[in-house]
């Protein structure tokens, strides 16, 4: 069965043709990183204007490189949520758009899902059940994967997600957007214990995170040494930091998978990329004798692949929208 995805839930168009859930035929990514930097971080209205422009080249580039048509495709696949919403709408609206015209089936796929999914075409031997952790810019959610389409979170932030966390400190120590793959960089030559920063515990929720407060730490370290007139080491704060962030997630994420009797983990989202996050998890696993599956980083960030990824099972479970289909900003990942 070839799927055409869309992706467009921030500042990423995306489309691709993949074929039974696990088999890449074309993946296509407009990125706007560029021009956002310029501000600091994503526009809403000009990540939607961006996306009205790109979309179509997008699409058509995708079956291109596919070497297909229309006529060769089974179903259209688009992300609906979450995301922000003036992007989500031009995807959707794109996608019903297409489906009306052609006739094929349209699948609503849920981003975090499609994160999740994107170990499925790294990965042909992983199958559910398994327990992932979901971190991103947006995100940061321990869930148990029981089936393709059933999903349940466990854990999840508090407050700010690591991605955002991540990004705020770096944008703070004078780091361009996005400024997470930059601390994760500089990280990579400083010292983790140089500053001693808090790991937040949420009383009650094992599971659950708080970043917001690290966050405020490591803001308030570089603001008052600045105001000596002090220059702080930016690798060794890098560092410092990133210890923090991840030996939160990798607590949380190790607890639960005890607790709850997963022996298969999973990473997923933008943030899994980080280098440390990755080195800890599989150093974990491999202590455990579990097994530890995580993307590769061309399949981190947000792209069409994994959406047509999951919309393969999705289909394969009867989820098949009609023209009343919506973006949402918001939605939990078992809906």
């Amino acid at each position: 069965m070839k799927i055409l995805s869309i992706e467009s839930s921030c500042d990423e168009t995306a489309a691709a043709v993949v074929e039974d859930g696990r088999t890449v035929l074309s993946s296509v990514v407009a990125s706007q990183v560029e021009e956002h930097k310029l501000y600091g971080g994503v526009v809403p209205e000009i990540a939607s204007r961006r996306h009205c422009e790109a979309i179509n080249p997008v699409v058509r580039k995708a079956l291109a490189d596919a070497s297909l048509t229309l006529s060769d495709i089974n179903a259209l696949a688009v992300t609906y949520a979450p995301g922000l919403i003036g992007a989500l709408l031009v995807g959707v609206n794109f996608a019903k758009g297409l489906s009306m015209a052609t006739g094929l089936p349209l699948i609503p796929v849920h981003h975090l899902r499609g994160h999740i999914a994107a170990n499925y075409i790294a990965h042909s031997d992983l199958k559910p059940p398994f327990l992932c952790l979901v971190v991103s810019g947006g995100h940061s959610h321990i869930v148990e994967v029981t089936d393709y389409t059933a999903m349940k979170v466990v854990g999840k932030t508090r407050d700010d997600a690591a991605g955002e966390a991540f990004d705020k400190a770096a944008r703070t120590m004078g780091m361009s957007y996005p400024g997470g793959i930059h601390l994760d960089k500089a990280a990579e030559n400083g010292d983790p214990l140089s500053f001693r920063l808090p790991h937040p515990k949420v009383e009650g929720a094992p599971y659950d995170f708080s970043f917001s407060g690290l966050k405020t730490a490591v803001i308030n370290l570089i603001h008052n040494a600045s105001q000596k007139g002090n220059t702080l080491p930016v690798a060794d704060l890098s560092a410092s930091f990133r210890k923090a962030v991840v030996d939160s997630l990798t607590a949380n994420f190790l607890q639960a998978a005890q607790d709850l009797g997963y022996r298969r983990l999973v990473l997923a989202g933008g943030v899994s990329a980080n280098s440390l996050l990755r080195r800890r998890i599989a150093e974990e696993c491999a202590s455990r004798q579990w097994s530890c599956y995580y993307p590769p980083l061309s399949l981190c960030g947000d792209n069409g692949a994994m959406i047509g990824a999951q919309a393969y099972y999705e289909y394969q479970a009867g989820h098949v929208a009609d023209t009343s289909l919506n973006a949402r900003a918001t939605m939990v990942i078992g809906c």
